[in-house]
């Protein structure tokens, strides 16, 4: 269907519905996403069944077999300020419903008429539709895309979460079930019991108000006092996200150990937009040398970052989880400090060209693996390897190779080892691959493998099993 302004596509059908008399009002068989005020919420518009101009049936008909349903996964509590990352499943086992789609708001219980936290996409599927608080009907026009700011204007401060076009496209044909993600960040302080109102459609997918099933449900989410914990980094806490070696390197992987650091565990998974990297998860957040660092990875113990680009020498680096900040912990930063991820803490991550991973078999319980062999050609994966040409921009994923501008020299069981290069990989974020034959004359055995760049070496204790 060709894409047009959501108001003037109403105007147009309904015009063709009056000339053939042949097709009601199209309601939220709206494959853009339903009108605001559908969720059930009390003294707005229902859930679009049974409503005039709306889906011909009865919300949760109990002769239709589905449901609609959310996942939480703070259970049934919030913590104010803390983004949660929601599930909403429609389904249906009619064979005869294949197209779907949902809206969702959140509520203080005491006044359902105010809103309760924001909403924002993590993908294409999913968008924030905004409504006066006086006049549903006074919308936006179309819903705020994942690629675009998704704050309501205080003209319209009642949001509904929903899908797409492109939400529905990629599931319309699916039978059985479907799922939409997206987060939620409650209000910064308690406002008592929230209540989640949430409408879902199991459609038959020929946009008209006639043999679609809309299912309904509430849900009640009370306030979690946060621990009052600041958060504390470990001393020497601040290291290598590979050797685990003290130090930050600029655009290189850092870990981060304490205590309280975070109150939740994730990944930034779902907090990339277009290739930029999140500097807040969770409400944490990462201070190195004034800047922001990418946060990959947040829990109570440790945090994963990518540091900014910073300069050298002494930094101090803070944590803030929610409103509390730890005090300030002092890290070097140097421009170079190879190191290789580990497997079972010491064999170093290699995989061949076709990313079979070069490691002893039984490594891994229930995976068959072979070690290198003298003459393979092996991919070191690793951090800290310095600039590259091009540089990369900071807080963006890698899009193309990015080589070394220092060259990396490369022994095995302390022989030299050809080294093909070393380049960021495309796709991932401060991830360097080093390519290298494994020296023809290398024994068998466990035997250290040491990266050099620039007279910085990688520790002697990494290993890399050979067999001929």
């Amino acid at each position: 269907m060709k894409s047009m302004d959501r108001k003037k596509r109403k105007l147009l059908v309904a015009k063709l519905a009056v000339a053939t008399g042949a097709i009601p009002f199209l309601l939220w068989a709206y494959e853009t996403g339903p009108d605001a005020g559908y969720t059930g919420v009390p003294k707005e518009l229902g859930t679009c069944a049974g409503a005039a101009g709306c889906h011909v049936g009865t919300t949760n008909d109990s002769n239709n077999k589905g449901s609609v349903s959310v996942t939480f996964p703070d259970g049934m509590t919030y913590t104010p300020g803390v983004k949660q990352h929601l599930t909403v499943t429609i389904s249906d086992p009619a064979a005869t419903q294949r197209a779907w789609g949902f809206q969702l708001t959140a509520r203080p219980a005491s006044n359902t008429a105010t809103m309760a936290g924001t909403f924002a996409s993590t993908d294409n599927q999913t968008g924030v539709q905004c409504a006066s608080s006086t006049n549903l009907a006074d919308e936006l026009g179309s819903i705020l895309l994942s690629t675009q700011p998704q704050t309501c204007p205080s003209t319209k401060p009642l949001s509904y979460i929903e899908h797409s076009l492109a939400g529905y496209t990629a599931t319309r044909g699916q039978s059985g079930s479907v799922s939409y993600q997206f987060d939620w960040t409650p209000p910064a302080t308690s406002v008592g019991n929230i209540t989640v109102y949430v409408a879902g459609n199991a459609a038959n997918g020929d946009l008209t108000v006639n043999g679609d099933h809309i299912y309904a449900r509430t849900y009640t989410l009370t306030p979690q006092a946060a621990t009052g914990n600041a958060p504390a980094i470990s001393q020497n806490g601040v290291i290598s996200g590979a050797s685990f070696a003290p130090g930050i390197v600029p655009n290189s992987w850092v870990a981060i150990q304490g205590t309280n650091l975070a109150s939740v565990t994730d990944t930034w998974d779902k907090a990339i937009a277009n290739g930029k990297l999140p500097t807040s998860l969770d409400n944490v957040s990462v201070d190195i040398g004034g800047k922001p660092a990418y946060i990959y990875y947040v829990s109570p113990t440790q945090i994963n970052v990518v540091a900014p680009d910073v300069g050298t020498g002494s930094m101090q680096v803070t944590v803030k989880n929610g409103s509390s900040t730890s005090a300030a912990v002092t890290a070097n930063c140097s421009n170079f400090g190879p190191a290789f991820f580990l497997w079972v803490n010491k064999y170093a991550v290699a995989t061949r060209q076709d990313f079979s991973w070069a490691v002893a078999n039984g490594t891994f319980s229930g995976v068959t693996t072979v070690p290198a062999k003298p003459g393979d050609v092996i991919i070191l994966w690793g951090t800290g390897f310095g600039p590259t040409s091009p540089p990369v921009v900071p807080g963006q994923q890698v899009t193309v190779a990015s080589f070394t501008t220092n060259p990396v020299s490369v022994t095995v069981g302390g022989i030299n080892a050809q080294v093909f290069g070393t380049a960021l990989a495309p796709g991932f974020a401060a991830l360097y691959q080093v390519a290298i034959q494994i020296p023809a004359s290398a024994p068998d055995g466990d035997l250290p493998v040491v990266a050099t760049v620039s007279g910085a070496q990688s520790p002697a204790t990494t290993l890399i099993t050979v067999k001929h």
